[in-house]
């Protein structure tokens, strides 16, 4: 397990923390292994239903720690990585990976989440804001173009005008006007508290049926209707009838928590 990011998993709910607090959860190169390694853990773990991405202390994530980078240190390519086994290079992979899990991932957003924070969250099924966090698009600062999947993400949650406006000028805007606009999902003064509550009434719900929502879901931006129709079917005819697709009808019947297994 890497230093900078903790895993906790209980009741089905994977809590995931950032923890670099000192650097506002920056990424370095240590970060950036770190939530690759840790999402591939999660992929291969059956009993997680849904995850919580949250960073340790005041922030989400404050975006690329460039002194790390610039100082030579840093030992790893970012924009390298891509083979014909991948569509992302390492720094695309630190947020597509949360959007390639079959489990939801619901990011809980304190304090600063800029750059590279925002794309990641971007990458999330949902997001829950405090009022008062600051969120940023903020390559256009360092002369850079948003490269961690978020100028394919990021469309997908707001306009292209509004995205535009965000990515030209690197204006932060709270999670308050984040929510009005779209970039988040809601607002709570305590988002982890709300994301871990959100979690664990998904977790609660038929693991086959969530993933298959998730996975139909996602596949709608981007697939023809034939297709999304006929993976429609599929995952139907997949799910029906199966243990925990029966499990749920009787305990709707027989008012009483479900009982399902992963």
């Amino acid at each position: 397990m890497s230093e900078r990011v903790r895993i906790d998993v209980s009741d089905g709910v994977a809590d995931v923390r950032l923890d670099r607090p000192d650097k506002h959860n920056a990424l370095d190169a240590a970060m950036f292994l770190g939530i690759v390694e840790a999402a591939g853990d999660l992929a291969g773990d059956s009993s997680v239903r849904a995850v919580v991405l949250s960073g340790e202390g005041a922030s989400f994530c404050s975006g690329l720690d460039f002194p790390s980078f610039l100082s030579g240190d840093a030992g790893v390519d970012l924009l390298g990585g891509r083979d014909e086994s991948t569509i992302v290079n390492l720094a695309q992979q630190a947020a597509y990976v949360w959007y390639g899990l079959a489990q939801p991932v619901i990011a809980a957003i304190t304090g600063h989440c800029y750059g590279g924070g925002i794309q990641i969250a971007a990458a999330c099924d949902i997001r829950i804001a405090a009022p008062d966090a600051m969120l940023s698009v903020m390559e256009v600062r360092w002369g850079l173009v948003p490269d961690m999947t978020g100028t394919q993400l990021l469309p997908r949650l707001v306009r292209p005008d509004v995205l535009k406006e965000l990515t030209w000028t690197g204006r932060k805007v709270t999670g308050a006007e984040a929510a009005e606009l779209g970039l988040v999902s809601h607002v709570d003064d305590d988002p982890r508290a709300a994301a871990l509550s959100l979690a664990t009434e998904i977790a609660s719900k038929s693991p086959a049926a969530v993933r298959g929502a998730k996975r139909l879901i996602d596949a709608a931006a981007t697939a023809d209707l034939d297709t999304g129709f006929a993976l429609e079917e599929e995952i139907q005819r997949e799910i029906i009838g199966s243990p925990n697709q029966l499990e749920a009808v009787r305990a709707n019947f027989e008012k009483r928590p479900p009982r399902f297994v992963d």
